[in-house]
């Protein structure tokens, strides 16, 4: 498995995108969440570069009529990872990305503020790929060693933030599968 690391909160291995969208932590805030999303544009389609259109605010509502009902959205996730396992930062782990609205995790509101928020590039229904796995497992050891507070306890997925309001990364993610390559990473 590939060894990933973090300087001056950006991840090293990854191509940057800069979001606009985000802003700073609360003072004194200790990240300790990171938050598993899962994300397509549009819907069900898959490497078409959308995600960062949508994370950038350029959007071209023309090509896609889902776009119309989005493109108003002020979104942004710290990192994405593609079906390849290619990495895309869009904004520094230090700073608060805006990717879980509203939310609540372990009796604290506003979960943007104390966590890392990862999209992978899929649907709740369609299995993610062995690469997205690798990266999102070797990704998650790198950011525990760079935020000790951030435990295998408090890695979750966006269904259990925000339970009402969504399902991602939904039933095809293995989280079993997850959790070992984590453990293999971090030997």
């Amino acid at each position: 498995m590939h060894s990933y690391s973090i300087a001056n909160g950006r991840l090293e291995q990854a191509r940057w995108l800069a979001s606009p969208n985000h802003d700073a932590r609360p003072a004194d805030t200790v990240v300790d969440t990171l938050v598993v999303h899962g994300i397509t544009l549009p819907p069900g389609h898959f490497g078409r570069g959308q995600v960062d259109a949508l994370f950038t605010n350029t959007l071209d509502v023309a090509r896609d009529a889902f776009y119309r009902e989005i493109a108003h959205l002020r979104v942004s996730a710290h990192l994405l990872i593609a079906r390849t396992g290619a990495l895309t930062q869009y904004v520094d782990f230090d700073r608060r990305a805006w990717h879980a609205g509203e939310s609540m995790f372990d009796g604290r509101a506003r979960v943007n503020d104390f966590a890392v928020g990862i999209e992978l590039e899929g649907t709740d229904d369609c299995p993610y790929t062995p690469a997205q796995y690798r990266a999102l497992a070797g990704v998650s050891a790198a950011l525990m060693q760079a935020y000790p507070a951030l435990t295998r306890a408090r890695i979750v997925g966006h269904s259990d933030i925000a339970p009402q309001r969504k399902t991602d990364p939904g039933p095809a993610f293995d989280w079993p599968l997850l959790f070992d390559l984590l453990e293999r990473a971090c030997i």
